[in-house]
């Protein structure tokens, strides 16, 4: 397009206050003098400045005044200075103010920035960043960590000792375990706060209010983000904080192009128009499959059509996974075809290397994933495909489906963002959004602290929780339960249920403690005890559940392979062992570290089966080496530096801070001197090394 015809259009949509178009058309135009390789005319630098795209300014021909806005609004995000467009400048400015907001906005906007900038402009002493899930944490760890370790401790991992000056990164599960150490918080932070809502998200919702409550009681200021959300409904959580809807401030222009209505649910023609758009090579496409059972049936099409490719990083990798997991895994057959795979199951470490390899030009072309890419990782693609309108087995709503098509474009890279909609996307409607207390959470509230957030109805359901359960444990016991956050369930219905069955069947849990055997023989039978009394989403068979608990029980002493034939007998193959193994460390060991509390109250106070819980949550592995799989570094690795002499990870004492100093007083080359290290071994020992390295000061153009 021309550049002086297409800015006269940008101008007059300016003059007739349509700054959503112009914004647009300027961004399109960006694109083609991007593709060209073409200097911004003057007059493009003064549409840039009109319509706010401040890091877009192309110094080298931008007047004094221009240079000057660009100037203005460049700020220290932390070991570097970066340039903010004008939304995001606005919101910086009302959280240094000091006011408490809640901040919806498109997916390229830039909301996790601000963060940053707050930290490097206030220096902050405790920052809590609330996450939704441990693939985002770990993203967000080592963007922070880079910037700021050096004044503060990164907290990621549970029992980590705190510093003077701290900021704490986790999922709303583990902010329990700080809420007492921590005094005050200058910052909370809650990012993807919609996810309070249990329209948006029934089985996080619970726990995500919990902890919105127990940490904002200890909060000087709030900082709440979210895409796509029109209006926020009056509630308890929100009602003092400002909600700033930027919706309409887009840094990338969305191209949709409705190739459903041509496929016509024709699944043959679907297939093959798929294979077209990923078979390219030049550019990347995220795929969202919508289910575990389309990415099979999108896999199956994939390896049929697309030869494998010889490519340095793609072709290693696929050689490490046959050999470190299994030999005939599909995984591996896609990677041989730079196709990767993203879910929620599968080992934080691989999910982290294939976000890496996609960053690569010679890596990945393509991403297959569930929703997990839009709720787990911030990256973003030339070609978003849309091969499935669902979410696991509901149809995709609106609020979802602009949150994956948002993963379109990025600042500086894809001006242009392709959405390719293989499937009938929904209605478009805005979401406003409602947050109201579960029912199952009323029990674990306070009537005199939390009266102010509600109902007369709830604090008599609250009161009668109060009286039924004292009955049964002592008041005593009761207040220590809620002072101290004992009780991990947020649902205070089967707390009570679970309590009145240890109170009417004692002699039935007298074989509780066998839990703390060193045979996993031994510890079926209440393992089964227990699951049946909380009945509901476990995904899989109580029998699956119970036998994947005693393999993995051994999976420091044997090896991946073997540990997955052993599975493979039991009639469980590696995509469950990934689901299995993370139900286990997550929901099963939460579940008994709630019995065990109830049960030294009510049966026997002498029998404690933490040691047990505390393997189980770590997967039985030893406790650095669990935690360091989060930072990206692969168990079986931690297993040759271990045998190396290296890191005793059996040491009592090595816990992941004690782990990471001893990494950083061995050096990187210290590590890749081990000879048992592979070729991709060692690839993932400096993507490791790189996460836990702090950043040279730079000069940013800002706009992450």
């Amino acid at each position: 397009m021309d550049a002086f015809e297409t800015c006269h259009e940008i101008n007059h949509l300016l003059s007739s206050k349509n700054e959503v178009e112009a914004r647009n058309l300027l961004i399109r135009l960006l694109a083609d003098l991007a593709l060209t390789e073409t200097a911004y005319p003057p007059v493009v630098n003064q549409m840039i400045r009109a319509t706010g795209l401040f890091p877009y300014l192309q110094l080298s021909n931008a007047s004094w005044d221009q240079k000057f806005v660009h100037q203005a609004f460049a700020v220290d995000v932390g070991r570097r200075v970066a340039t903010l467009h004008r939304e995001q400048s606005s919101v910086l400015a009302k959280l240094l103010d000091g006011k408490s907001i809640a901040v919806s906005a498109p997916t390229s906007f830039g909301k996790s920035f601000i963060i940053d900038a707050f930290i490097a402009a206030k220096q902050p002493d405790n920052v809590v960043i609330i996450v939704p899930t441990i693939a985002l944490m770990d993203e967000t760890r080592r963007r922070i960590f880079k910037k700021f370790s050096e004044q503060y401790t990164i907290v990621t991992a549970p029992e980590t000792r705190l510093g003077p000056k701290n900021i704490l990164i986790f999922p709303q599960e583990r902010a329990f375990g700080y809420i007492s150490a921590l005094q005050t918080i200058d910052l909370l932070v809650v990012d993807e706060f919609y996810k309070a809502s249990q329209a948006h998200d029934r089985d996080r919702a619970p726990s995500l209010i919990k902890a919105i409550l127990r940490l904002s009681k200890k909060a000087k200021q709030r900082y709440y983000l979210a895409p796509n959300i029109k209006t926020l409904g009056d509630n308890a959580f929100t009602r003092d904080m400002e909600f700033v809807e930027l919706l309409d401030f887009n840094t990338v222009y969305l191209d949709i192009k409705e190739l459903y209505k041509d496929i016509n649910g024709n699944e043959e023609k679907k297939g093959r128009i798929l294979i077209d758009l990923i078979s390219s090579g030049n550019q990347k496409s995220l795929v969202y499959a919508g289910t575990y059972t389309e990415i099979a049936k999108i896999s199956t099409i994939a390896i049929s059509k697309i030869a494998p490719v010889d490519r340095l990083y793609t072709s290693a990798f696929a050689k490490w996974l046959r050999h470190n997991y299994q030999p005939d895994w599909i995984l591996a057959d896609l990677v041989d075809r730079a196709i990767g795979v993203h879910n929620g199951r599968m080992h934080r470490c691989l999910s982290q290397l294939q976000i890496r390899l996609f960053e690569y030009p010679d890596g990945f072309d393509s991403i297959v994933s569930t929703s997990s890419i839009i709720e787990g990782v911030n990256t973003s693609a030339q070609n978003v495909i849309i091969w499935k309108s669902k979410l696991g087995q509901s149809n995709l709503k609106n609020f979802t489906y602009k949150n994956i098509i948002g993963r379109g474009g990025r600042m500086f890279k894809y001006f242009v963002g392709n959405i390719f909609l293989l499937d009938t996307p929904p209605t478009s409607e805005d979401t406003q959004l409602e947050i109201e207390f579960p029912e199952e959470l009323l029990g674990t509230l306070d009537e005199y602290q939390d009266a102010d957030s509600l109902t007369d109805r709830q604090i008599e359901r609250i009161i009668e929780y109060r009286t039924q359960m004292s009955s049964i444990i002592g008041a005593d016991n009761f207040e220590r339960v809620r002072r101290e956050n004992l009780l991990q369930d947020s649902d205070a219905d089967f707390l009570l249920r679970l309590a009145n069955d240890m109170n009417k069947n004692r002699d039935d849990w007298r074989g509780f403690g066998y839990l703390n055997s060193n045979n996993p023989e031994h510890w079926g039978t209440m393992l089964y005890k227990i699951l049946r009394l909380k009945p509901g989403n476990w995904e899989t068979q109580f029998s699956k559940l119970v036998e994947a608990t005693k393999v993995i029980a051994y999976n420091w002493e044997i090896d991946l392979p073997s540990l997955l034939s052993r599975l493979k007998r039991r009639d469980i193959d590696i995509d469950d062992f990934f689901k299995l193994e993370r139900t286990i460390t997550f929901k099963l060991s939460a579940l008994l570290s709630d019995a065990n509390e109830l049960h030294k109250m009510i049966v026997n106070s002498s029998v404690d089966i933490s040691p047990f819980i505390v393997r189980m949550s770590r997967a039985f592995l030893p406790s650095a080496v669990y935690h360091l799989e989060e930072y990206g570094l692969p168990r079986m690795i931690s297993k040759k530096i271990h045998a190396a002499g290296l890191i005793n990870f059996l040491d009592p004492e090595m816990d992941l801070l004690a782990a990471l100093e001893r990494f950083n007083r061995l050096g990187l080359e210290a590590v890749l001197a081990i000879k048992s290290l592979g070729p991709f071994d060692r690839y993932v020992v400096k993507f490791f090394f790189d996460g836990i390295t702090p950043d040279e000061v730079v000069t940013a153009k800002g706009g992450e």
